[in-house]
């Protein structure tokens, strides 16, 4: 598996929006939350697979977080416009690592927040660390578009 490593940080900015549990619920239909036995299904069944092959038919990102995690909390937002802005295009996908330890641990995840890019042909990448929205976006055109 390449490795990206990019650092830096950028805090997402308060929603002033009205509806703010409208937005919570577009972002929910639009960020796919994975489980271990999720993961296998719509990700790679490392259980069954010696070789890396994406079972998905588009790209994805997979954001590795825990809720105690300051620069999870930091890159959170930044996903969430991420899965609104490239919503058909690629699928976003969170894996709580708190809850899902065997899978981070499955696939050698240590540092938080971890954003995986997985593109339709190839292996995935990892970046590591809170990055800006922009370097998350040259990523995704260079990597997954």
């Amino acid at each position: 598996m390449s490795l990206m490593v990019f650092f830096g940080c950028k805090s997402g900015e308060p929603d002033t929006s009205e509806s703010k549990t409208s937005i919570k619920q577009e972002i929910q239909n639009q960020v796919i939350y994975l489980t271990n036995e999720t993961f296998k299904q719509k990700v790679f069944n490392y259980d069954l697979e010696t070789e890396w092959k994406y079972s998905g038919n588009q790209p994805a990102i997979i954001d590795f977080y825990a809720d105690w995690c300051a620069p999870c909390r930091q890159i959170s937002p930044v996903i969430e416009e991420l899965a609104r802005e490239y919503h058909g295009r690629i699928t976003v996908y969170k894996v709580d690592t708190e809850k899902e330890r065997q899978l981070a641990q499955n696939l050698g995840v240590q540092a938080l927040p971890t954003v995986l890019l997985i593109p339709l042909e190839g292996q995935p990448q990892a970046i590591m660390g809170a990055l800006p929205k922009a370097d998350l976006v040259k990523a995704i055109q260079d990597v997954l578009l």
